[in-house]
């Protein structure tokens, strides 16, 4: 039986998104604005109700290919909030469009979402050597400043708690627990 980081849990979901995707460097736009609009949904939420919606999102949010999210228009976003499928809150989805609109223009201005993202950890990723579930972090230096930049840039729902977290999943800080069978391959 493989070892796993105690918050997978047993759940189906959340095992299989832990062992192939949480902690895996992420170095793709579309796959980090995916991610970021996760995040942002989430916030006040489990990441299991989020994993079991994302397909959901995935039909909702254009596949997440940021240039249509970011030409929703209010109608659109009155449409989105009568789907069922999705977490219905306002002020979220209202957030995933001017989020769309914001990170068009950090690529404009630095080539790419991933260039501007992984230079907040110095381009690698960040190793912790976490042992217990208890000595994972909420924030760090690094979110702090992510979740101030973004905010200042005109993003929503990023506070630095959320952007630790993307910064997890998108594999920016390795925290898996150092007896998970995912530590080394993260590494």
């Amino acid at each position: 039986m493989k070892t796993r980081c105690e918050w997978s849990g047993t759940d189906p979901l959340m095992v299989a998104y832990h062992d192939t995707e949480w902690g895996v460097p992420v170095r793709d736009d579309q796959r980090q604005f995916e991610f970021l609009t996760l995040e942002s949904a989430q916030a006040g939420l489990s990441w299991a109700t989020v994993l079991r919606k994302r397909e959901n999102y995935r039909k909702a949010f254009a596949e997440f290919d940021v240039e249509k999210v970011a030409r929703f228009t209010p109608a659109r976003i009155e449409k989105l909030l009568l789907n069922p499928g999705i977490i219905r809150n306002r002020l979220k989805v209202a957030a995933a469009v001017s989020n769309a609109q914001a990170f068009l223009r950090v690529q404009e201005e630095f080539g790419s979402f991933n260039k501007y993202i992984w230079g907040f950890v110095g381009g690698k990723t960040i190793q912790n050597n976490v042992r217990k579930r208890g000595d994972v972090k909420a924030t760090s230096k690094e979110s702090d400043a992510l979740s101030a930049d973004l905010r200042k840039r005109g993003f929503k729902f990023v506070g630095s708690t959320i952007m630790y977290a993307h910064m997890q999943a998108a594999g920016l800080v390795n925290d898996h627990q150092v007896t998970c069978f995912r530590y080394k391959a993260c590494r």
